[in-house]
């Protein structure tokens, strides 16, 4: 009973500290003066738009490749959806950088063709790059909708004499819609949190406008924006939340055969999905490797992007124990979990408002190293508690329990039984809030130290700057560290399987 008041306690502090950027937003703008006034109408509706327009985009991008590659006789089927996952581990602002740099008057594309080109920015851009890396989301969701599918129901309307698409329309698609419209809505929650793309693209939504009220020293307004945003992420949140799938008895999926005209169309759109959102990236980022090289780059940007990461990576480790532990214990455990899972709900540049406002009162976290890992714990610890709660709800309930029937101290079950179970949960967990550290823009750009510069706040300022080719190695290497760290991540989450 005391190790469990002593996990509760300490899962207390935890869900305290997911809760603080909340608290501090809704302090601000009870005592803020400053109005939001007509222009954040504007701001609405474009964000709004961005959102809605992305959601469709990815919705029509997703569902018919996860058809494709779960329920035809598509070739390489498995190399092509790990392909196509593939955006997942790459930043959308790198994706606007280099759509931003790449088309328009004296972009690259531009010269390497000499056609005039126009530019990609504004809505339309932004809803392209968003679309072309949240698109995963809804396949992931919809591809393991698809193969938990019942797939006899299919063959049954097809030998009625139903014709194929007919079946797929009105037999398949309906019992996947809730995963549809729970992978949409985390593309959603996604196009609402992020301040890169909007910022590079120069569409005035709620998350660039923040950054600008902040850098105005207004941060009434930046706070009184970030509540109506963390608004509209709620109500993405509690839709969510009311989302269900549907469980059936999962068959064989069925292997519809495309045909050879078929086969080609499909092959075709693949290409051209993975050409948009992977191939002209690194084909820009390639270039200017080629043509800069590296010498402008300093090594320090890449040990400080490391070492923030690193220590957020152990921090949200340590911190998500007791809450995966508490969680597994009852009601109140549950309760303060969903508390910590706040955070990730916050968008960045919403946490990063909040945290300054802390170390303004706090003199001695101001811009300091410590303030930016805890923001980086806040954000991402849910993803932490994710990875560990599994493994350990399953070790709890059988091994361990009988170690303690046989005797062993609390201590020593941890140590003997329960710690080589979690273990690789804890590898996955830290190696994705590693990637998503290594990632994150707004809040490092608003809480880092003076002179402290990242992978990608580097990009930020080159960006800014006009100093297009000194983005190729810093973003070569976002690329690299994200693809890298997926792989650990993946590897973590096999063994974990395999343990348990």
């Amino acid at each position: 009973m005391r190790r469990v008041s002593a996990v509760h306690a300490l899962s207390v502090l935890v869900a305290a500290a997911a809760l603080l950027p909340v608290v501090v937003l809704v302090g601000m703008a009870v005592g803020a003066d400053a109005g939001l006034g007509a222009r954040t109408l504007g701001v609405a509706v474009n964000t709004l738009l961005l959102t809605g327009l992305t959601v469709v985009g990815a919705t029509l991008i997703g569902v018919p490749l996860a058809f494709f590659t779960v329920y035809t006789d598509l070739p390489g089927r498995g190399l092509w959806t790990g392909l196509l996952a593939a955006p997942l581990a790459v930043p959308s602002y790198l994706g606007a950088f280099a759509y931003f740099a790449a088309f328009g008057p004296g972009g690259e594309l531009q010269d390497l063709t000499g056609l005039p080109l126009p530019r990609v920015d504004g809505l339309a851009g932004a809803v392209l790059v968003m679309t072309l890396y949240t698109y995963p989301f809804v396949l992931l969701a919809t591809r393991a909708a698809l193969r938990n599918l019942d797939a006899s129901m299919l063959e049954a309307a097809r030998t009625l004499g139903m014709p194929l698409r007919s079946g797929l329309i009105r037999v398949v698609l309906p019992r996947v819609a809730n995963s549809i419209a729970a992978g949409a809505l985390l593309v959603a929650l996604y196009t609402l949190s992020d301040f890169g793309t909007p910022a590079i693209m120069r569409l005035d939504t709620f998350t660039r406008v923040i950054f600008v009220e902040y850098n105005a020293f207004g941060l009434d307004r930046a706070a009184l924006l970030s509540l109506v945003l963390l608004a509209l992420v709620a109500v993405v949140l509690f839709l969510e939340s009311r989302v269900g799938s549907v469980r059936e008895s999962p068959g064989r999926p069925p292997r519809l055969p495309l045909g050879r005209r078929g086969k080609a169309a499909a092959l075709i759109g693949v290409a051209a999905v993975l050409a948009l959102a992977i191939g002209l990236p690194v084909g820009v980022f390639g270039a200017w490797l080629v043509r800069e090289g590296g010498a402008a780059f300093d090594p320090a940007i890449l040990v400080n992007s490391a070492t923030a990461s690193v220590l957020a990576a152990l921090a949200a480790v340590v911190a998500a124990l007791p809450v995966a532990y508490a969680a597994t214990t009852g009601r109140l455990g549950r309760l303060l979990e969903r508390a910590a899972y706040v955070g990730f709900g916050v968008p960045g540049i919403v946490l990063g408002t909040a945290l300054v406002v802390v170390g303004l009162n706090l003199d001695f976290l101001y811009q300091t190293l410590a303030l930016l890992v805890f923001a980086y714990v806040v954000r991402f610890l849910p993803l932490a508690v994710g990875n560990i709660r599994a493994p350990l709800e399953r070790a709890e309930g059988g091994l361990v329990g009988a170690a303690r029937s046989l005797g062993a101290p609390p201590g020593e079950a941890f140590r003997r039984v329960t710690l080589p179970l979690i273990l690789p949960g804890l590898l996955a967990a830290a190696a994705l809030v590693f990637l998503e550290a290594m990632r994150e823009l707004p809040a490092t750009l608003l809480l880092r130290p003076t002179g402290f510069e990242t992978l990608a706040t580097h990009l930020w300022q080159v960006y800014e700057a006009g100093y297009f080719g000194r983005a190729a190695v810093p973003a070569s290497l976002l690329v690299v560290v994200s693809g890298l760290a997926v792989v650990v991540m993946l590897r973590g989450e096999r063994r974990r399987t395999e343990l348990i």
